[in-house]
């Protein structure tokens, strides 16, 4: 087989994984002409990645909620909430900063926990809780922000985590240099992982693209990583939400792919009563994705008031429904069981790209939601699809 109808075959097969790279380089390349360039600028880029960070990490705790066939419609307002709660804890008491954030991050797991056990144990759909859920905390937030309407938050610290950026050494004249460094050492980690992965697969007797496929894969991607790497140098560089994003999504990548824990979320979703019967506590599965998902929207707040510098009675409001579209655009299945955490950022940045892109356009905020909810519509169609063909892997 030659090397082109090898790569139209991998496509093929693996159009759930491939079809939301092409759909943001389409997305990406249309907007750069469209605006002359302005949207591939290294200040307009740098913005859209760094605005994109609090649903980014919501996204990722909504795959796994999506992927054992549930919905979570409490996380926009809870991460409203818990971010008002870290404002409120911040300017009213003299707890140091890192035991703020880890509070915060524990209340949301156990409301998370509790969400879990109504759904698991008393049988209530998710939908119903989640709902409750949203007007519970949109109610909360209105009431710790009802005194001043706007909780200004003045910890340089604090700030420093939704708009900050990690120090340079300034070696390199016009670039960040430590970021061009991150950079450099992700490709080598990517390279050598798949490489490892490779020669596992030739150990095992597994099917594995041919040699020139593998290196046109691992050159492409390199570039990518490369070029997004060496734009964000040319500005501020790496910032620190970048840096959490990147932390959350190894953190969750490493455990849906190399832990017993990941394999048994995979196959609660793909079909739980079988689950139930070879042993699985589906349960227990149950609890930890949903406190895992409540977790990520206290996180979520903390990141979104930290931008703001300061909590306002509107904070959450409709983050649940861009993280939920940006899960199924990154190719999570609506029937459960399939998608990855890689492709709800995918699908973030997806989104957060078409909202820029839109912006630059001065395109008005009535056909923003229209054209995000008809690409919202045409992942799911191409998900409903492609589902009997390749819904194999995960």
């Amino acid at each position: 087989m030659n090397f082109f109808n090898e790569l139209k075959t991998i496509l093929k097969k693996n159009i759930r994984t491939y079809g939301m790279f092409i759909a943001l380089f389409v997305i990406m390349f249309t907007f750069s002409l469209l605006t002359n360039g302005v949207f591939m600028s290294p200040r307009n880029i740098s913005n859209l990645i760094n605005s994109m960070g609090y649903i980014a990490v919501l996204a990722v705790g909504m795959t796994l909620v999506i992927v054992i066939r549930h919905i979570d419609l409490s996380v926009g307002f809870l991460a409203g909430f818990l971010g008002a709660v870290a404002a409120i804890l911040i300017t009213r008491t003299n707890l140091p900063l890192p035991l703020v954030i880890v509070a915060v991050l524990l209340l949301g797991g156990l409301v998370g926990l509790v969400n879990g056990i109504l759904v698991a144990r008393l049988n209530i759909p998710a939908f119903v809780v989640g709902l409750a859920g949203m007007m519970i905390f949109r109610g909360a937030l209105l009431q710790v922000t009802s005194r001043t309407g706007t909780i200004i938050v003045p910890s340089r610290q604090f700030n420093a985590i939704g708009n900050g950026f990690i120090p340079d050494i300034n070696i390199l004249p016009g670039y960040h240099f430590v970021t061009l460094l991150v950079g450099a050492l992700a490709i080598a980690a990517f390279v050598l992982m798949e490489i490892r992965n490779r020669n596992t697969k030739i150990r095992y007797n597994f099917e594995i693209p041919s040699l020139p496929i593998f290196v046109a894969k691992l050159l492409f991607i390199s570039f990518l990583i490369g070029y997004v790497t060496r734009i964000l140098a040319m500005y501020n560089g790496l910032s620190w939400t970048v840096v959490i994003v990147l932390i959350v999504v190894t953190i969750y990548h490493f455990i849906t792919n190399r832990t017993v824990l990941g394999r048994y979320i995979y196959a609660v979703g793909g079909n739980p009563e079988a689950a139930a019967l070879s042993g699985i506590d589906v349960n227990k599965i149950t609890y930890f994705v949903f406190a895992s998902m409540s977790m990520l929207a206290a996180l979520s707040g903390i990141l979104y008031t930290s931008r703001l510098q300061s909590a306002t009675t509107t904070a959450g409001t409709l983050f649940e429904l861009d993280a939920i579209a940006a899960a199924y655009v990154g190719g999570v299945s609506a029937a459960g069981g399939v998608g990855k955490v890689t492709g709800s950022i995918i699908g973030a940045l997806v989104m957060a790209s078409l909202t820029s892109g839109m912006n630059l356009m001065g395109v008005g905020i009535s056909y923003q939601y229209m054209i995000r909810g008809g690409i919202l519509v045409i992942a799911v169609i191409f998900d409903v699809m492609t589902r009997n063909r390749f819904a194999g892997g995960h």
